[in-house]
Order: structure tokens, then sequence, then C-alpha cells
């Protein structure tokens, strides 16, 4: 299971459909949070999420609107009983933040908040994947994070096996979980019997920034790119002002970098009636294009190449 939920999808401006910016991720029953706007907790209610299971929150820049969330969310978890340690990585300052953090209010954590600060191109591993630090391009120290699951191992090819007269049973298993077997005076290896490795799923995350060369590498095939697609055409010239990308921008990348689904994110209150104009300009570039919506859920699938 590899499970996106899309908590806030507004930009600078919160409206009543959209909340600031926070994107969490499931795999396999562990959760990560990617940026925590304020209100992020009760998303996560409505989401029914839960929040136990949250270990990391990766900030991609420390921006109000990405940020405030966190005090609450902390808080509600220490109500609810956790005593698991949480880290919250991002770039230059997270630390500062975190250390402030417990200046402005009182708190009844039991639980440690651990700080990490990142560079582009530093790498948190996870079991089985990992969280890779992408540098951007926005008006404060700023990064985007491509989650990318390990290989797989490759399809178990049973005629190969019984041609190697190999019994049917726990060598089997042992050779699919890529363990080499000893048999009447022989060694079989794995890769004997098992075909190619397959990839594993990848999501690369923007956070607020202009198009950049960093970002269309990282996401090269990716499943899923959500990208800051916060104007239309007809504001282009704000969106490099503000460091922000159009929506065009946003498809052009998409489309170099061959990504299987584009989400566009971020959304400037300008289109809270209308979302049509930020659609119609990314799918004339990449037609696999969606706006995100509060509350959104997507699903990823293993890919069977």
């Amino acid at each position: 299971m590899l499970t996106v939920t899309f908590l806030g999808t507004a930009g600078s401006l919160p409206t009543p459909d959209r909340n600031p910016s926070a994107i969490l991720i499931n795999r396999e029953g562990e959760m990560i949070l990617f940026d925590c706007g304020e209100g992020t907790q009760r998303q996560m209610m409505c989401a029914k999420t839960g929040m136990m299971r949250l270990n990391y929150i990766f900030l991609t820049h420390l921006h109000a609107d990405h940020i405030l969330g966190i005090p609450g969310l902390l808080e509600t978890m220490a109500f609810q009983g956790r005593e698991e340690p949480i880290t919250i990585a991002g770039p230059a300052r997270t630390s500062h933040l975190v250390e402030n953090l417990k200046e402005i209010c009182y708190f009844s954590r039991d639980f440690e908040v651990k700080s990490v600060e990142l560079e582009p191109g530093d790498t948190i591993r996870m079991d089985g994947y990992q969280v890779d630090s992408v540098e951007t391009q926005h008006s404060v120290p700023s990064l985007g994070y491509s989650l990318r699951e390990d290989e797989r191992l490759g399809r178990f090819n049973r005629d190969s096996a019984v041609a190697l007269n190999i019994p049917a049973g726990p060598l089997f298993g042992r050779l699919q979980h890529g363990e080499s077997i000893e048999l009447d005076g022989r060694i079989i290896h794995s890769h004997q019997v098992m075909g190619p490795r397959r990839p594993g799923r990848k999501i690369v995350y923007t956070g607020d920034t202009r198009p950049c060369r960093s970002i269309e590498l990282a996401s090269h095939d990716a499943d899923l790119l959500i990208h800051d697609g916060a104007l239309a055409d007809e504001m282009a010239q704000w969106a490099k002002d503000t460091k922000h990308s159009t929506a065009r921008e946003a498809a052009i990348v998409a489309k170099s970098a061959n990504v299987r689904q584009l989400v566009l994110t971020h959304i400037s209150s300008r289109y809270s009636e209308d979302t049509s104009p930020l659609l119609k300009d990314a799918q004339a570039v990449f037609e696999r294009t969606l706006i995100a919506q509060d509350l959104m859920k997507l699903e990823l699938k293993l890919r069977d190449e």
C-alpha cells in the first residue's frame, strides 16, 4: 500500500475549500508528512488517516503556510499518549524553528522532537525506501523531496526451477527471497530462476518552486509528481517574481521527466471558484494532470515491468 492524501492544497492564502499545504504519504502503515500548514491535524481527522504512526515531518521551506500546523499536531499526539520520538527535517534553520516551538507555549509532550537540517542530495533511509532532498528555487531556502522505494526482486520462473530439478516447497521460497541454495552438491543462485529486478514506486513533491532542472532529473520516470502549479499563464510574470510555477510550467517538467501522473497543488486563491484555467494550461502540454483537492487520495500501484 502506498497512499497519498492531500490534506492541504491552498496557495499562500487558505480558502473555505483549501487548507494550507500538507501532504501525507502512508506506506505499509508508516506515515510521512510533507509540510504541515495550519489545521493539518484537523484535516487528518477529517481524512481518517490517524496520526500516531507518523514518524517524520519533512518541510520544504519555513514560510508560515507550511509550518504553522506543527505545534497543534504535536500537542494532539501528546494528548493521545504518544511516547515515540518524531523527527522534523527540512532546510536551513529547521533546528532553530523546532527550538523556537518549545518556547512559544506550554507543551504537555512526553516524547522527543528531533530536528534534522538537510542539503540538496541528502538522503534519509527508511525500511524499504528512502527520502532524498532535491534542490528547488524559491524565495527562501527550500527543498523538494523524492520518496523512492527499493527495487523489488523479479518474478519467479517456475519452469526454470523445475528444469534445474528443484523440488517445489521451501527451496522455492528461499530463491524467491534472493537466497542461493545447495542441492545435490550444486549451488543454485536466485538469479537463475528469477526475472529482472523490478522498480519500486517513486513520488516527488516540489513544495513552492520555480520549474528547475533538479526537479526534472529527480522526477525521471516517477509514478507521481506533485508540483507547485499556483498560477495560470496570464500570471506568468507574477509566478517568476514570487518564485512559483504556472500550471503549464509544471506540465513541461512532467512531460520532460516522463512521469506517470502530475498533480498540481498550492493553488492560488484566485482560482477558488474555478480551477479550469490551470487544468487547461497544463493538459495542453501533459494530459495526465490532476488539480489537487483537499482530502483527495491517490493509491499508487506497483509496476509489473
